[in-house]
């Protein structure tokens, strides 16, 4: 199963094993990672499990898509690499991915 490792504003790591057809934002919310709120719990509405996917990884992760790339229009701090993680299913292909937590607010 995959490995998604989150990293902290202040540099701290965590990885954890994310289950296959589940999204980083399970995986974050199942392991208790700081600064991954879901407040929507995965249903594309709301902004709480924000964070930026590693440069490295972007390109096999891929851009926002429809509703999200809409909300994210409005998301303070919002970078190139940002993404809704709850629209981030976890594969195989993403064993090792880096997301970067915001800071907090």
């Amino acid at each position: 199963m995959p490995t998604i490792v989150y990293v902290q504003a202040d540099g701290r790591r965590e990885a954890h094993i994310g289950e296959l057809g589940r999204s980083v934002m399970d995986c974050a919310v199942d392991n208790g990672v700081r600064g991954i709120r879901a407040q929507c719990g995965g249903g594309c509405t709301c902004s709480t499990c924000h964070g930026f996917v590693d440069e490295a990884w972007f390109h096999l992760v891929g851009p926002p898509l429809g509703d999200e790339a809409d909300i994210l229009e409005y998301v303070p701090g919002r970078r190139d690499t940002s993404r809704l993680t709850c629209q981030i299913p976890i594969r195989d292909e993403l064993d090792g991915v880096v997301i970067h937590v915001p800071p907090p607010e």
